[in-house]
């Protein structure tokens, strides 16, 4: 089955109108991630020649080289061509949860056209890399998936605007108040529990670790830029309460206050030199070249209506999230393992304490 899927192109056009081709991206990344044109344009899918002609433009364009060669060195990114990878890499990073939602919501409206009305399953979670590999695996199930931060998705569930709300709570005492705070949101006699993934959770710092971060202690020394995850979400939270715990002052921590929306965006907001550490899941740093401090690990859960469980949708869901196929893939991304992935229990153990 074709899906669609939504990315932001950038145009760039001078006085005159003409327009230069958004294909340099793929150049550029490939000149970072290969430092040869040779390799960057067969990942851009051109001749070397056109690559070369391509990059002339843009030096036209901007005045000023973006790519630099040098003979014997292979090729590297100038500072102008660095700040346009990475101002890239930010944008696909911040608004992908967001263009995902829309996707799904075309991709729901095209095949209810096309095929007739099939079933349909209302997932509202929080943005994590195991729920954006869903999609890839439901066949027969059209999966409506809508990001939002924790306590948005599960009001949803609340009134009925979805089947599955998705959050995480960490383990230990940290997550033992954060349930308490959604307590007025679960209910034990009519929700139920479907287990998932457990994901690490920790510092994401720049290459080899210049500014020597082992810890949250370190951050508050007022040397390191860090950045944050915006106030709703639930990584936002965990750090909070990990700083709570250690007894540690926010206003102490260098760019607090500054903010970003998803894992991939903080890591690029790192990856391109802006801030030396943030907050989030290893499989960002990873996927950007960072390092990585563990700190904490937290389960990520999908609740639901128990009467919900025996329905076809449901029982084909949960045939996908104990399938091997779904498995095999959670357990590719650094930082995640499966939790009894699929299995159904009760909230009594999230309302303890």
């Amino acid at each position: 089955m074709k899906r669609i899927r939504i990315t932001p192109a950038w145009y760039f056009s001078d006085e005159a109108g003409n327009q230069i081709d958004p294909q340099l991206f793929v150049l550029l990344e490939g000149v970072h991630r290969h430092g040869k044109l040779t390799e960057a344009a067969k990942m851009a899918g051109v001749s070397y020649r056109h690559a070369w002609n391509l990059l002339g433009k843009w030096q036209e364009f901007f005045g000023i080289s973006l790519v630099e060669l040098q003979r014997g060195r292979g090729a590297h990114l100038s500072p102008l061509g660095e700040k346009l990878l990475w101002a890239e890499q930010r944008v696909i990073a911040r608004l992908g949860p967001q263009l995902e939602s829309l996707g799904s919501e075309l991709n729901l409206a095209i095949q209810q056209t096309l095929e007739g009305v099939k079933p349909v399953l209302r997932l509202h979670a929080s943005h994590g890399y195991a729920v954006e590999l869903l999609p890839e695996f439901l066949d027969e199930l059209r999966l409506d998936l809508q990001y939002c931060s924790p306590r948005e998705a599960l009001v949803a569930l609340n009134r009925g605007a979805c089947d599955l709300a998705g959050f995480h709570l960490p383990q230990g005492p940290v997550g033992e108040r954060l349930a308490r705070d959604y307590r007025a949101l679960l209910k034990p006699r009519s929700h139920r529990v479907l287990r998932f993934i457990t994901r690490r959770q920790g510092l994401m710092v720049t290459p080899e670790n210049p500014c020597d971060i082992h810890g949250l202690a370190d951050l508050t020394r007022g040397e390191a830029r860090f950045i944050n995850r915006q106030s709703a979400s639930g990584t936002r939270a965990l750090l909070d309460g990990l700083l709570r715990a250690e007894g540690l002052s926010a206003r102490r921590i260098r760019g607090y206050e500054l903010e970003e929306y998803t894992h991939s965006a903080v890591a690029a907001y790192i990856a391109a030199g802006m801030a030396d550490v943030g907050f989030g899941v290893e499989t960002a740093a990873r996927r950007f070249g960072l390092d990585f401090v563990p700190l904490a690990s937290e389960d990520y859960l999908l609740l639901c209506h128990h009467r919900s469980l025996a329905e076809p949708r449901l029982e084909s869901f949960r045939e996908v999230l104990a399938g091997q196929a779904f498995q095999e893939a959670v357990l590719a991304l650094p930082g995640y393992s499966l939790n009894r992935c699929g299995e159904v229990e009760g909230i009594e153990a999230l309302m303890a304490g």
